[in-house]
């Protein structure tokens, strides 16, 4: 049976962009899919809420404001607004947008949090947590920096975002410095509250065997087996303060989440409604969200909501992320496309992106982006085929002045209801790329329609048979209007303007629709150009922007590290014993998208279990039979829960490239 419609009310929520920098197209990798998919919804008529907000709080949004010299109040309000400017411009329409520091969401955190402490799902715990003697504050998540306890890798206070990604509890991080000033940190005894966690792994095992979700959430199964208590209060002034400590304000992933609910209640209020029918009651909540947050809402979020006894999400969909050139999107690296800077203020029409953000790959899987890309696709596909229908369809109606008219042919209206019949099935399965692709077949119909009938000719032998065949490609032109309007709005309304419809009253019509007879009486404007070719000369003009600003970053950090790097004496580096190796096995590690186990073979005898972050770069089969560069003397550390005894070496300028020697060398062999 379909999933949609269905009578309980529907609330869709996206990942919350954080409120301290700019947008990108990495943001615009959930929110588009997301918008595309509230659209599909309620032109099938479903009851459905869409909520979203900026995630006004946690550490970095401090120091960046500190940085910049104002509060952190004035840094969220500016970004807050230049995110709400840029999803109207993509035509990103939420009901409500709002952010976590509205007094609506300090009262709501507030209150479940004290609904988990009645419940005795919160208690405290003293522990260890770094303090700065200098900068006389303490130093919670990124205001400390140190050694991952689990990989022995450079580690934020929150997470191990360089080596293992794994999440890191206070107190957790080795040899702590402080990132403002740069001194060795101090460690103090401080009161903090911890929610219990652990005490949800049946509920969790449970929940997510049933939860309706994409493919990339199976992660969270694994997580559920191993659940560990999460410290949610910091030591800082910004943010919600925890309950009866004025000290200490909630962990920022404790309150972002709880924006979804608070965002709903704002908006029901607005309109005279109640926000438990959603979040209390019988209903259907589904989070799109970025790969990488998968944990939080897959493990962390519906515990929190068991624990205070909320509706539990119904739904969660996980997008692949972007790269940039085929290279891992880092803001740090270069490898990254601003949305306002280098999109839109170049004249690229939003609708072109959203285009292709929906139909380059499944939602599953990562997006590349490349100019190149860009333009082939929209030429192909946009301009060569649905533009190129259009407008041959329209300007020789227009050119000839015909009163089109007839019956649907049946070949047009089963081409018809197959796009349509698509359309409905695949949004269950969020395919929008599936969507995608059967609004080109369908535009290609139409030009092969239009060509085998030759209306150029028809018209002069009979003139009512060619107004009949230019009426069955207006009918197309009608359903490609209803069939891309999730996808690309602001295209499919100029395209229902231009068959003499009012363009507002697109948003109002069904799939169905797409199969009412046209009326080819209206009075039609003249025809414009609905897709113009992207030339060569603009799209090498973007790509030089993208080439110096990796360029210009690469520079920067070969500086920092030529003025970072320690010297060495010759005997240090003796110290180091390093050999050449051999992969003979290798596997992907369960729960991690990033490593991989090898068995590697360094002439010892028995190989060497050795775990590596180059799963995004290299699959186990590639690895096995691989010559190595490998560190033999490293202590041994267990990454995941895996035991690693040595290191493979890697220049990791653009994403990890394994070292290798020259010429070949049997494993064992020492590098001096």
């Amino acid at each position: 049976m379909p999933e949609f419609p269905c009578n309980k009310p529907v609330l869709v929520t996206c990942g919350l962009p954080y409120a301290n920098g700019a947008c990108h197209i990495g943001h615009l990798r959930t929110y588009i899919p997301a918008d595309m998919f509230v659209r599909t919804l309620k032109m099938m008529g479903q009851e459905t809420i869409f909520v979203c907000g900026s995630d006004a709080h946690g550490t970095p949004i401090v120091v960046n404001a500190e940085e910049q010299g104002i509060t952190p109040a004035e840094l969220v309000q500016k970004y807050h607004k230049v995110f709400q400017e840029t999803f109207k411009k993509f035509g990103i329409c939420f009901d409500h947008y709002g952010s976590t520091d509205d007094p609506e969401n300090h009262e709501r955190t507030r209150s479940i949090v004290e609904d988990l402490i009645r419940n005795g799902y919160v208690y405290p715990k003293d522990i260890k947590v770094a303090y700065c003697g200098h900068c006389q504050r303490g130093l919670p998540d990124r205001y400390v920096e140190g050694t991952c306890p689990y990989c022995g890798a450079l580690a934020r206070g929150d997470e191990c975002d360089i080596g293992c990604q794994r999440h890191l509890e206070p107190g957790d991080i080795l040899d702590p410095r402080c990132r403002i000033c740069g001194g060795k940190a101090e460690t103090r005894v401080k009161q903090h509250f911890f929610f219990k966690l652990s005490a949800f792994g049946p509920f969790l095992a449970e929940y997510l065997n049933n939860l309706h979700a994409t493919p990339n959430v199976n992660y969270a199964k694994e997580w559920a087996k191993d659940l560990k208590d999460w410290c949610i209060t910091r030591n800082l002034e910004w943010g919600v303060k925890f309950p009866g400590h004025e000290d200490l304000v909630v962990y920022v992933w404790v309150d972002a989440p709880i924006g979804y609910i608070a965002f709903t209640e704002e908006y029901m209020n607005s309109i005279g409604k109640d926000w438990k029918a959603i979040w209390k009651g019988d209903s259907r909540i589904i989070h799109f969200i970025g790969g990488d947050i998968i944990y939080h809402h897959c493990i962390f979020w519906p515990a929190m909501l068991k624990g205070a006894d909320y509706t539990l999400p119904w739904g969660v969909v996980a997008s692949g992320m972007i790269k940039i050139n085929d290279k891992k999107f880092s803001k740090s690296r270069g490898y990254i496309v601003w949305v306002e800077d280098d999109y839109l203020a170049h004249g690229f029409h939003p609708d072109l992106l959203r285009y292709y953000i929906l139909s380059y790959t499944s939602h599953t899987k990562d997006i590349n982006f490349s100019w190149k890309e860009f333009q082939t696709k929209v030429n192909k596909e946009l301009v060569g085929s649905l533009g190129n229908f259009v407008n041959r369809v329209l300007t020789f109606i227009e050119s000839k002045g015909l009163n089109v008219g007839g019956e649907i042919d049946p070949a047009v209206r089963e081409a018809i209801a197959g796009a349509v019949s698509v359309a409905k099935a695949e949004i269950e399965n969020y395919e929008f790329k599936k969507i995608c692709d059967s609004i080109i077949t369908l535009a290609d119909f139409g030009n092969t329609y239009f060509q085998a009938h030759e209306p150029w000719k028809l018209i002069k032998e009979d003139k009512s048979a060619c107004e009949s065949v230019l009426y069955n490609c207006a009918q197309i032109v009608k359903a490609l209007a209803i069939l891309s309007w999730p996808a690309m709005p602001a295209k499919a309304e100029e395209t229902w303007g231009m068959l003499g419809y009012d363009k507002a009253s697109l948003a109002k019509k069904s799939f169905d629709d797409a199969l009412v007879p046209y009326d080819g009486g209206l009075k039609r404007p003249k025809p414009t150009i609905l897709f113009s070719k992207l030339d060569d000369k603009k799209i090498a003009e973007m790509e030089k922007i993208l080439e110096e600003r990796v360029a210009a970053a690469e520079a920067r950090a070969a500086g920092k590290k030529a003025a970072e790097a320690p010297k060495v004496s010759f005997e240090d580096f003796q110290k180091l014993d390093i050999r050449v190796g051999k992969v003979i096995a290798s596997e992907r590690i369960k729960g991690s998208k990033k490593l991989l186990k090898n068995l590697v073979d360094i002439g010892e005898g028995a190989p060497r279990q050795i775990v590596a972050g180059i799963a995004e770069q290299y699959t186990p089969e590639e690895m096995v039979g691989k010559t190595v560069i490998v560190v033999a003397n490293l202590e041994p550390a267990k990454i995941m829960g895996v035991e690693s005894n040595g290191m493979l070496l890697a220049a990791d300028s653009n994403g990890a490239t394994l070292l290798a020697p020259e010429k070949p060398s049997a494993p064992g062999t020492r590098v001096r």
